[in-house]
Formats: C-alpha cells, sequence, structure tokens
C-alpha cells in the first residue's frame, strides 16, 4: 500500500514538471511562429500590458495549446506511472495546472474571452482526457 503511495506522489512531481516544461516549449515555439505585433516585447509583464490592444486572436492560439497540451501530457504521464487511483491522479494534474492559469489571470492581461474559454477548457477537460486516453490503452 505505501508503495503505491510514493509511486502516485512521484508520478504527480513529474507530470507536473514535464506539463510545465511542455508548456514553456509550446510558448517559446509559438512566438516564432505567430510574431508579436511590431515594436511589442511578449517576454515581460510590461511588454504585455503595453501591447493588450495590439493583440489580435491569433496570438492566443499557442498559449491555449501551451495549457491543454501541457495539461494533457503532464496528466498522461501521471496517469500511466500511477499506481491506482488515476482518475483522481489526473484530476490532480488539472487543478495543478488550473491555479497556475488563475493565477496567471492576475498577472498578464488577457481579453475575457481568453481567460473565459483557456479557464473552463485548458485544465480540467483535458486532464480527464489524459485518464481516458490511459484507460483506452
Amino acid at each position: 500500500m505505501k508503495k503505491g503511495i510514493v509511486r502516485n506522489i512521484i508520478a504527480v512531481i513529474i507530470g507536473a514538471m514535464l506539463g510545465g516544461l511542455i508548456n514553456m516549449g509550446i510558448i517559446m515555439v509559438g512566438s516564432y511562429v505567430i510574431p508579436s505585433p511590431t515594436g511589442v516585447d511578449l517576454t515581460t509583464t510590461e511588454g504585455l500590458q503595453a501591447a493588450k490592444g495590439l493583440l489580435e486572436p491569433i496570438h492566443f492560439i499557442f498559449p491555449f495549446l501551451a495549457h491543454a497540451i501541457g495539461t494533457l501530457v503532464g496528466a498522461l504521464l501521471t496517469v500511466i506511472v500511477g499506481k491506482n487511483r488515476r482518475l483522481m491522479l489526473a484530476m490532480i494534474i488539472g487543478f495543478f495546472f488550473l491555479i497556475g492559469g488563475i493565477a496567471a489571470v492576475f498577472m498578464i492581461p488577457a481579453p475575457t474571452w481568453f481567460v473565459i474559454l483557456d479557464l473552463a477548457l485548458a485544465y480540467i477537460p483535458f486532464a480527464w482526457l489524459a485518464y481516458k486516453i490511459r484507460k483506452k490503452f
């Protein structure tokens, strides 16, 4: 029993770390695929504040993908490595990333439509999808 608990804890830690790395990687790639508006630096909070009115919906594609895919990969790894209670493990990762998303809402300016879309669809649903993928295979 105790080995299962330790394995689940390790699975959550590894899943959260890998999901975070995937998230950051997609954000970095996104800045090359969809360039920021001319003269705007999106690497700082101040730059994001200054660019608030210049960003178009296309600029929010990679942030959404980063959040959704980071959560999916992190939760999938967690449920693969975890010993039991896989739905709970996936939801832990989903809630962990959701808390990060909620914190980002207060730090990074984004339009209301994106905040609602991101918080509603990128975290818990993709964690649940990871659980379903693991269950199927």
